[in-house]
């Protein structure tokens, strides 16, 4: 039986893998496992309202409080929970997956995910039936489990400020630089997500002409060809407005994709290295070191030592990057994809916050866009997955690790090679780095070879 939870809380098609029936039992696993208040956000999909009636009345028979703050990005949620003091905090939410997909991640009391082992526990929890099922096993072993009756069930309480103190955060983290965007242009993409009630609202209150798009929702549309995903309609947007940067969220706004004028993106790479040289400049960045995932581009890990900044590579996945972090006390870590931790902001993943620092620390160098991105050089990248055999024994393949070893030898320090098994495929993808594209393919397409024969 696969593990009820993935790499960023549980997921599926809503209505038919995720179901009401699950979204029930989640919600009173939070109040059991999180405690008596919790927070509770969606993004714009349309299967949300139906989800969250679900988990909160999970929530309320199980005797919690249900802070109920709607619509809102889910850093939103992390925020809140730890500025209400509330036990934890659940979003419903499937990130940057199509419409028809919803999720269910949690929060504990500080804003963080959960790790493995308590997750564990609630899959127990949920499988087992939930409460009914504690009480119906408690007849049998003689335990005193009861549902909460009468007084004792939980209530849901809106929470009406829920964005505006979400914006405020962001808005006064920039405003204590003594840094406003006034003079700047903004195109931003919303994605028909939930940084459609956010981010332009923040931007403006900081001085900035912003021009957005995909702000509207009805619920079947977020992240269809739009967002951080898909770049082409902010990169028109960009050419129409002359605007001096653009801004593009996934529908539940933990990350974020940038780009200047040209149509020149700027990924999360990229982001991390301005944010990470403007921090050292400013004396604020703890042990010197920025946590990247050994996905992160080569130019990114050359930039970082140019400026004299270590960096740390983890496996692939925010939690991965987080756990490095607060295990470090490291206060920047993030993900190609755009998904930022700047752990003095915020305790997960931040689009709005991680787009206004990057732009905050533009401000500083006096420089356009493009030219305090130029930073970091991107080494042209080739990726093959190769379909194996067995994907777990083939890194150790004697041809494949004589091939992966001719072909550092033949990059040197100008270049690097990746092998790493799919989490969910017998697949092995194959990542070469080089200066030069056409080297990079062709030793990536050699290696290809070897693993597809021996593996």
């Amino acid at each position: 039986m696969p593990r009820l939870f993935g790499t960023d809380g549980v997921r599926g098609v809503a209505n038919t893998e995720l179901t009401c029936e699950l979204a029930y039992r989640l919600g009173q696993a939070a109040a059991v496992f999180l405690g008596e208040s919790v927070v509770v956000g969606k993004d714009t999909r349309l299967s949300g309202d139906m989800l969250e009636s679900a988990l909160v009345a999970g929530i309320t028979s199980a005797g919690g409080t249900a802070l109920l703050a709607g619509v809102i990005p889910t850093p939103g949620v992390a925020l809140l929970t730890r500025a209400l003091g509330a036990s934890g905090g659940v979003v419903i939410s499937a990130s940057h997956n199509p419409p028809e997909y919803n999720g269910i991640k949690l929060f504990d009391a500080a804003g963080f995910k959960l790790p493995d082992e308590v997750e564990d526990h609630i899959e127990g929890f949920v499988r087992g039936g939930g409460l009914e099922g504690l009480v119906e096993r408690s007849k049998v072993t003689g335990e005193n489990v009861v549902m909460p009756s009468g007084a004792a069930l939980g209530v849901a309480i809106p929470l009406d400020e829920a964005c505006e103190i979400y914006i405020n955060h962001a808005v006064n983290s920039i405003r204590d630089q003594g840094i406003d965007f006034s003079g700047m242009t903004i195109a931003l993409d919303a994605g028909h997500g939930a940084s459609a009630l956010t981010s332009a609202e923040a931007l403006r209150r900081l001085g900035a002409e912003v021009i957005a798009i995909n702000e509207d929702f009805d619920g079947t549309d977020i992240n269809v060809e739009c967002g951080s995903t898909h770049l082409a309609p902010l990169a028109a947007l960009m050419e129409e407005s002359g605007a001096d940067v653009g801004i593009a969220h996934d529908g539940d706004a933990d990350r974020v994709m940038m780009m200047a004028p040209g149509g020149i993106e700027i990924d999360g790479d990229v982001i991390e290295a301005v944010c990470a040289l403007d921090m050292k400049e400013r004396g604020v960045l703890p042990g010197n070191t920025a946590v990247s995932t050994v996905m992160c581009n080569l130019g990114f890990v050359h930039a970082m030592r140019d400026a004299g900044i270590d960096v740390v590579q983890t496996k692939v996945g925010d939690r991965y990057v987080l756990e490095e972090m607060r295990d470090k006390g490291y206060a920047i870590g993030g993900e190609q994809s755009g998904h930022m931790i700047l752990l003095e902001h915020n305790s997960t993943g931040d689009g709005l916050m991680t787009a206004c620092q990057f732009l905050a620390a533009v401000k500083r160098t006096g420089k356009p866009v493009a030219e305090a991105a130029a930073v970091m050089t991107r080494f042209p990248q080739v990726l093959i997955n190769v379909r194996v055999r067995d994907k777990h024994t083939a890194a150790e393949n004697p041809a494949i690790k004589a091939a992966v070893a001719a072909a550092e030898e033949a990059l040197g320090d100008n270049g690097r090679v990746l092998l790493r098994p799919s989490g969910t495929e017998p697949v092995i993808r194959v990542m070469v780095e080089a200066l030069d594209a056409e080297q990079a393919e062709a030793e990536a397409q050699k290696l290809a070879e070897v693993v597809e024969r021996e593996g």
